[in-house]
């Protein structure tokens, strides 16, 4: 009897893939049916399962903050306008838009986390597509595959980045300085790759750009008290947890939604219910409900097997262990959510170094502050590269790609399973080899 918990959790989280890729159900309905039917069949208790969401609270704060901001700008039509601008600037040609979306991406995403880099311009991405005649879901799977991509230019790029950098206390400058170049490499590939992923659009024209829609920016008050309290949550982001007394993103975040709120209330544009009523729950309720899923397999000693398995399977064998992890995690992360999915697995990491020789156990507590050996490093730096780069790979493989899908349907389309992986496939095969290459020849 004592087998059952580890198997359950295993058969629930399969299950729950089995429903979203074969689309037989909506994706938040599965996940929130598998966390609640762990919970009925007694492998989790409800304060085990809240607790393992409180400990990815954060993630949660943050992508809240952000939907409310976003969502409270909508009335002064500055997405609009800002859509059309670029559309102008890009004289109409679809390749110039294609090669602007990864531009602004990538030096917006060098700043702030992936999936906040979508909240904040994924607003563009369907009156720009609009105007210029075409779908705008590519658009926003393109804008997932660069913010993705970008988020391995800095430490605090991707939060899966910055969970595996913060395990091996890796400073930013040598992050850096070691790893930023793989970043650098993924967004090329996108650059490399969008004549063949998005033919439609490289060769779309307008000839007449002056019948695109003009639309005014409406309440300059509010756009300019609601500019300076974006630009201030920017800047917090960056320095908030250096200040004497620190300030975490998600403190910052909300902190601007709640201001938001307040200047949106004050002049009367719109009604704090209908802001918090088109906030994207159905997102944060699968991460949510992903989160207690992990956990259940975290509870049950299935990752602890995992980390016996990887020892017996590479042994002490670094090389070969480093390109077989980051293929190995970038197929797992492209079908589970790369948060979660380093949160479980930087402790396997460790445990497996331990159990092979290579550390010493003290790597094991979560208050370790040294640094771990160097021949292991590499270990580490695969698991962030194929983390983030295989979340490329399907719908629900990374936080910004299941962001985009909810804003998406906001607007009134489907990103689907199928849809997505026809793009994610051939995008992250090609980003995981030639990272992959990279690895071989920098680190090993």
């Amino acid at each position: 009897m004592e087998s059952w918990p580890p198997i359950a959790a295993l058969t629930v989280f399969v299950g729950v893939l089995f429903c979203i890729i074969t689309e037989r159900l909506h994706l938040t309905i599965a996940a929130l049916l598998g966390a609640l039917f762990l919970i009925v069949i007694n492998v989790l208790t409800l304060p085990e399962a809240v607790d393992y969401i409180a400990r990815s609270s954060a993630t949660l704060a943050l992508f809240f903050g952000v939907m409310v901001m976003v969502r409270a700008f909508e009335p002064t039509q500055i997405f609009e306008y800002l859509a059309t601008q670029m559309v102008i600037r890009a004289k109409g040609q679809g390749k110039r838009l294609l090669l602007s979306i990864v531009g602004m991406t990538t030096v917006v995403c060098s700043m702030l986390p992936n999936a906040t880099t979508v909240m904040l311009l994924a607003p563009l991405m369907p009156p720009m597509a609009a105007e210029l005649g075409v779908n705008f879901v590519p658009l926003l799977i393109l804008m997932v595959f660069v913010a993705n991509s970008a988020g391995l230019l800095t430490l605090v790029g991707d939060p899966a980045t910055f969970i595996v950098g913060d395990a091996i206390n890796i400073s930013f400058v040598d992050y850096l300085k070691n790893l930023s170049f793989g970043g650098a490499i993924a967004v090329a590939a996108i650059v490399v790759m969008l004549p063949v992923l998005f033919p439609a659009i490289w060769n779309k024209q307008l000839n007449n750009l002056s019948q695109l829609p003009h639309p005014k920016v409406n309440h300059p008050r509010m756009l300019i008290l609601g500019g300076v309290i974006v630009a201030l949550v920017l800047i917090f982001f960056v320095i908030g947890e250096t200040l004497p007394v620190p300030l975490s993103p998600a403190t910052v975040a909300l902190t601007g939604a709640a201001l938001c709120l307040l200047i949106t209330h004050q002049s009367k544009i719109d009604s704090i219910h209908n802001i918090l009523r088109d906030v994207d729950w159905s997102t944060l309720i699968f991460f949510m409900s992903v989160f207690v899923l992990i956990g259940g397999l975290e509870k049950t000693g299935v990752l602890s097997a995992a980390s016996d398995f990887l020892s017996l399977m590479l042994g002490r064998n670094i090389a070969l262990g480093t390109l077989l992890l980051m293929l190995f995690v970038g197929i797992l992360s492209s079908v589970v959510p790369n948060i979660p999915l380093v949160v479980a697995m930087v402790p396997m990491l460790k445990e497996y170094v331990v159990n092979v020789g290579l550390a010493t156990s003290d790597i094991l507590d979560p208050a370790f502050s040294g640094t771990l050996p160097v021949l292991v490093l590499p270990l580490f730096y695969a698991m962030m590269y194929g983390a983030t780069l295989g979340g490329n790979g399907t719908l629900v493989g990374a936080s910004a790609n299941i962001v985009a899908a909810g804003i998406a349907e906001q607007h009134g389309k489907e990103i689907s399973f199928h849809v997505f992986l026809q793009y994610g496939l051939p995008m992250a095969a090609l980003q995981l080899l030639v990272v992959g290459l990279y690895v071989q020849f920098r680190f090993l």
